[in-house]
């Protein structure tokens, strides 16, 4: 063999071994590529289990939350009525109370005189006073002077024949003043309606 020979002939043994690494190579690349891609499948098919999981979770979190939330409501709710209920009045109360002592000052003023028309000027003071404590709370009398009979504020308890026409329907006298709170008829008014 020549030199000659001899050259083409290694030069064919590292082509060969060339080719053989490229093929291992392009194998192992292959072979890595491949266990990616099935550990990537397995992660795939776990992912969705757990998100399903992970968002089962969260949700039932937030379930117990908005439950325990609305529980606190309610409770705090029912309490604040009870407070209400019994201490509803208290704003009311507290407005008449001045009206309470002006009577007390009277009674007790009332023994020192015998002028009635002293007495009277006090009463009447007094009242002014209340009515004015009263319309401050929202309370105002229904109006039954000339008025015609409105069954939503008046009660008939009497009806009155031969009025006439002109008083037909309409509030003859008003035997019981009523009352309304906020527009809310409190107590009707009683009155005798022509007939």
């Amino acid at each position: 063999m020549t030199e000659k020979d001899i050259k083409i002939e290694d030069e064919e043994t590292l082509e060969e071994s060339h080719v053989e690494e490229t093929d291992k190579e392009t194998e192992e690349v292959g072979t890595s590529e491949d266990a990616e891609a099935s550990a990537e499948d397995t992660e795939e098919e776990k992912d969705p289990l757990e998100k399903v999981q992970e968002e089962a979770a969260e949700l039932k979190d937030k379930w117990l939350r908005s439950v325990a939330e609305f529980d606190n409501y309610r409770k705090r709710t029912l309490k604040e009525r009870a407070e209400l209920i019994l201490n509803g009045g208290e704003k009311f109360i507290t407005a008449i109370l001045p009206v309470l002592d002006d009577m007390e000052r009277a009674i007790a003023n009332g023994e020192k005189t015998d002028d009635p028309e002293v007495l009277r000027e006090g009463m009447l003071l007094i009242y002014q006073k209340f009515m004015k404590t009263l319309e401050a709370q929202g309370v105002s009398k229904i109006e039954t002077e000339n008025a015609d009979f409105d069954t939503d504020v008046h009660e008939a308890v009497a009806m009155v024949p031969g009025m006439g026409d002109d008083k037909k329907g309409k509030v003859i006298d008003c035997l019981q003043q009523g009352y309304k709170l906020n527009d809310k008829v409190i107590r009707h008014a009683k009155v005798a309606v022509g007939q």
